[in-house]
């Protein structure tokens, strides 16, 4: 069934948002300006395809997050993978398999897809299959690590890979989480982009305890002189700790900040995941504005709602956004519930599971 067309709108002016910020911002950077003037070009056949699509009946999202492997070189507290028991020994996507969800996910009108993992960089035959996708932008999440000579001429040759370090602030926040000198080795891997003149973003996740530290302007002022020119902000979800996850109060602030540094930040993309989620009629998971794809295959609403009934070993993309669950999930108001933290759907594991095992 076709989705509203404010929320095709809605995607739509997110994207062009985004695009226009980047251009924005890599003006003194003639490669990867470049790149996204190609890509805006892209992107605007893209939300035609998909507005083609809307008015045959099927909603398309403009992106998808894929986890392309659970394995990861760091063992850091609080890991979403590890609490959700995926971090196990399961036969993951081939290379083949991932090159061809990636041409589907183009034909349909895709525009950007996220890698994640565990560490993507162990799976560099998968970034060089992403890389031929020229039409397609993945951000590639990583923990910055394992970006050597190999990893950077990649990046250099294929403005579509645009790695995001993840960190939790400044060092002592991130080394308590991610282990002792890990963040001296994401700066180190910064300045390394930044001396080669890769557009490269910085990713951090916001709890109730750090928001004001993540969003002020000493932080900032820190990533920008790094080189960063993309600043995520991705809203906790209470895996380990509630009391750090932030109400709805919290929220409203965060989204009141962020617009103020879009507002005053002309040399860097600010982006917050998931967003506002009262523009948008709810959560935007299950197909609505995307779906996850796990390190072997499962067509997840989301990376913290690890259920599936479709595999894309046996489905297409276009299959696995109709499926069964993803339906249930978006026509029952699931994802428009009242909710602690960043996921509507983390702790409701029985009645997505239920959902998914078809009861």
């Amino acid at each position: 069934m076709t989705m509203s067309l404010d929320l095709e709108q809605y995607l739509n002016e997110g994207a062009e948002r985004l695009v226009k910020d980047a251009l924005r911002v890599t003006l003194k950077n003639p490669k990867q300006s470049a790149f996204f003037v190609r890509f805006a070009a892209a992107s605007q056949k893209a939300a035609a395809l998909r507005h083609d699509f809307e008015l045959a009946g099927e909603h398309i999202p403009s992106f998808l997050i894929a986890s392309i492997t659970e394995n990861c070189n760091l063992n850091c507290a609080g890991c979403y993978a590890h609490a959700n028991h995926k971090c196990s020994e399961t036969e993951e996507l081939s290379a083949a398999e991932w090159a061809r969800v990636f041409r589907e996910a183009e034909e349909l009108g895709i525009s950007a897809i996220l890698l994640a993992g565990g560490e993507p960089l162990l799976r560099f035959d998968v970034l060089e299959a992403a890389a031929k996708r020229k039409g397609l932008m993945f951000p590639v999440f990583t923990n910055g690590t394992m970006i050597d000579d190999k990893a950077l001429r990649l990046f250099d040759a294929h403005r579509n890979l645009i790695p995001v370090i993840s960190v939790e602030g400044d060092e002592a926040a991130t080394d308590i989480r991610r282990g002792q000198g890990i963040h001296k080795k994401a700066a180190d891997t910064m300045r390394r982009l930044r001396e080669r003149g890769l557009l490269f973003g910085v990713s951090v996740t916001v709890t109730s305890a750090n928001s004001d530290d993540v969003t002020g302007e000493s932080f900032i002022d820190q990533v920008s002189r790094d080189g960063c020119r993309a600043l995520l902000f991705v809203e906790y979800v209470p895996v380990e700790a509630p009391d750090l996850a932030m109400d709805d109060e919290a929220r409203a602030g965060l989204a009141s900040r962020v617009d103020e540094l879009r507002a005053g930040r002309k040399d860097m993309l600010i982006v917050s995941f998931p967003g506002d989620e009262a523009e948008s009629g709810g959560c935007l998971a299950a197909g609505r504005g995307f779906f996850h794809i796990s390190a072997s295959g499962g067509a997840e609403p989301c990376p913290f709602s690890p259920y599936s009934d479709l595999n894309l070993r046996d489905v297409s993309v276009r299959e696995a956004l109709k499926s069964p669950l993803f339906t249930r999930l978006r026509a029952e108001g699931i994802l428009t519930a009242a909710h602690t933290g960043g996921c509507v759907l983390y702790g409701q594991d029985e009645t997505v599971a239920g959902l998914a095992g078809g009861d």
